[in-house]
């Protein structure tokens, strides 16, 4: 008995799909695809989410100082003279982040090996690639949805069957977020 579903594809292929639509899924909430592909996705989601739910805490606030460079109203580097040459200025800044304790870099990692970049663009500036900003999914796991199904053991999407699609009569369904 098969542990997977082929899908009609060769393994890259596959992969790539899988990918693609699970990345999909945690960026939006929800896709549709046909019942085969969403019983597939469905796995990996689930499995991701399951690890981000376990790892969410797992990390030690440090609060670090920061070379930060001064800018101006324009938001442009401020420049200084020194010997001749254009340096830029900088000021010293103390921050706060998270720094990953052991196994939630490492379930990060087994995200990330998962999850494709995500490029957001707005819908004002559609076209320009100035204005474009990546999404870390990786974070939207650990602290959007991992706390919202912290008490949840297990079930975290939905499938719910649309109908037969036009072209091929294959069973589309809705893949959500529950």
């Amino acid at each position: 008995m098969a542990k997977y579903r082929k899908l009609s594809r060769t393994s890259s292929q596959r992969k790539a799909l899988l990918r693609n639509q699970v990345t999909a899924l945690l960026e939006n909430g929800k896709i549709v695809t046909t019942e085969a592909k969403a019983k597939e996705v469905r796995k990996i989601a689930e499995g991701l989410i399951a690890l981000a739910v376990k790892e969410k805490d797992n990390f030690d606030t440090v609060t670090v100082t920061a070379k930060v460079p001064r800018k101006d109203a324009d938001g442009k580097r401020v420049k200084e003279v020194v010997d001749g040459k254009k340096v830029t200025v900088y000021d010293e800044v103390e921050k706060t982040i998270k720094k990953d304790q052991p196994s939630r870099l490492h379930a990060r990692r087994q995200m990330l090996k998962v999850l494709y970049t995500v490029t957001e663009v707005p819908t004002e500036a559609a076209g320009k690639k100035k204005s474009t900003k990546k999404v870390d999914l990786t974070a939207k796991l650990f602290d959007e949805i991992a706390p919202k199904y912290a008490s949840r053991n297990g079930g975290y999407t939905r499938i719910v069957k649309i109908g037969q699609r036009k072209g091929d009569a294959a069973m589309e369904v809705l893949l959500e977020l529950v």
